[in-house]
């Protein structure tokens, strides 16, 4: 007997380019394969979906013990040299040239292609409340603002993943 996965949840609680990405492709990749999915942004995932912000996610050089250079075969990055002046958007440039070698959208563009297949877009309440935020600062694909509660009570039955 096969078990098959038919619906997914995923939380993304990090504001980084490593920390919105993973959410995006695995809900992507769900909708590809006819799995129902939803995507719940809290913390500082919530800069993914918000619209003056999700164009310009960056990714963090300081405290990244994973940065290597220029690849991931490369030699580790010293923590320290994250806090350079510029070196997060240089970073930065080199994940965005490599991701669009492998023909995969900025956020916004995979906010709307997974949107479009049928994948749910949700905030988290109790962040929205806690920076002060209104549906007017989310992009259009925002299906809606959710307790705790209510995001437990749609997954109901899903696989819940935490990226």
């Amino acid at each position: 007997m096969s078990d098959k996965i038919s619906k997914v949840s995923i939380i993304v609680s990090r504001g980084s380019l490593d920390g919105i990405y993973p959410g995006l492709i695995m809900a992507n990749g769900a909708r590809m394969e006819g799995i129902e999915a939803n995507l719940f942004f809290t913390f500082f995932g919530l800069y993914g979906i918000l619209k003056n912000y999700n164009s310009k996610i960056k990714i963090a050089t300081v405290g990244n013990p994973a940065m290597r250079v220029p690849n991931a075969k490369g030699f580790p990055l010293p923590t320290i040299l994250g806090a350079i002046p510029g070196m997060s958007a240089f970073a930065t440039s080199m994940m965005n040239k490599e991701m669009e070698k492998l023909d995969i959208p900025p956020v916004p563009e995979f906010l709307e292609m997974i949107h479009d297949a049928g994948g749910k877009i949700y905030a988290c309440k109790a962040t929205v409340d806690m920076f002060h935020l209104t549906q007017d600062d989310f992009c259009a694909q925002v299906d809606k603002v959710l307790t705790v509660g209510e995001f437990y009570e749609l997954s109901a039955g899903a696989q819940i993943i935490f990226t």
